[in-house]
This record gives structure tokens, sequence and C-alpha cells, in this order.
């Protein structure tokens, strides 16, 4: 079973489902409807949704949108789909042995595989901490090359 999940497309929109999620991972998926690797983690996600339902909460943004590209920036989402983690309005960070702690980048493999980065998170966060160890191999983890723009 499926859930419709919310797609965000105004920066309050984003800063009031920061602030009001409290005592569950916020998962913000940025990426576009058009875009066929985040259509497929918007499959798991959706599909995720139920039982994740206690301890975490997903949400669309649609990064085509004027409003949003403050966030865009700040994150640094120059790759798609690019996934961020939040808990209590504490940006969570995730060690998965890439460059980039900041997000996930790319889709999940599958939807077992979203559940436990999650749970993961949940459970680093409620002991407090701002960065989690990624549950899964290496394997199971994209490989994306950064490049880093104006440095």
């Amino acid at each position: 079973m499926s859930y419709l999940l919310e797609t965000l497309t105004k920066k309050m929109e984003i800063d009031t489902i920061i602030r009001d999620t409290i005592d569950k991972v916020l998962v913000l998926r940025f990426g576009r409807s058009s875009d066929s690797l985040s259509l497929q983690l918007d499959d798991i996600l959706a599909k995720s949704a139920r039982e994740l339902s206690k301890f975490g909460t997903v949400a669309l943004v649609d990064i085509d949108s004027e409003d949003v590209q403050v966030y865009v920036n700040y994150f640094d989402i120059t790759l798609i789909p690019s996934t961020l983690f939040f808990f209590n309005a504490h940006h969570i960070k995730m060690d998965s042995g890439t460059a980039d702690h900041t997000k996930w980048v790319g889709a999940f493999h599958r939807k077992q595989d979203f559940i436990d980065v999650v749970e993961a998170i949940f459970r680093g966060a409620m002991k407090g901490k701002l960065i989690v160890n990624c549950p899964l191999p290496p394997e199971r983890i994209p490989k994306y090359q950064l490049l880093y723009k104006d440095v």
C-alpha cells in the first residue's frame, strides 16, 4: 500500500514542517516529478510511509519552485534526488562513507533500506546525536562524484 506524500513548494511550508515535526524523523526529498530517479525514490518513500508513521514523516520538495531555492542553495542540492533528515528541527547528518554527510544522494535500492536508515537516524537522534552511521552495507549506498563549484 502506498501513501500520497505531501509536496512542498513554499519556503514557509518547509519551515513549518521542520519546526512542527516533533519526536519523529522528518524526511525531505528534494527532487522533481519529471525526474525518473526522483519518481523511483518517491515510490519507495510512499510505500514506506505507513511503516514509518510512528517514528518518521516524509514530504517531497519541488526543487523547481522559486520559493524553495534558499533551501536548495543552503543544502547545496546539486544532484537529485537528494534526501535530508531532521529531528526536532535539527538537521541530522549521516556518515555513509561518502564525501557528503549532509544528505542522501540518489534513490534507495529497496524499501527496507530506507526504513533501516530512518530507524537508525531516529535511534541516534533520540540519544542526542547529530550524526549517525549508515546501517547499510557499502554496496547499497549510491556513489556520486562530487564537484565543487567556485572553490
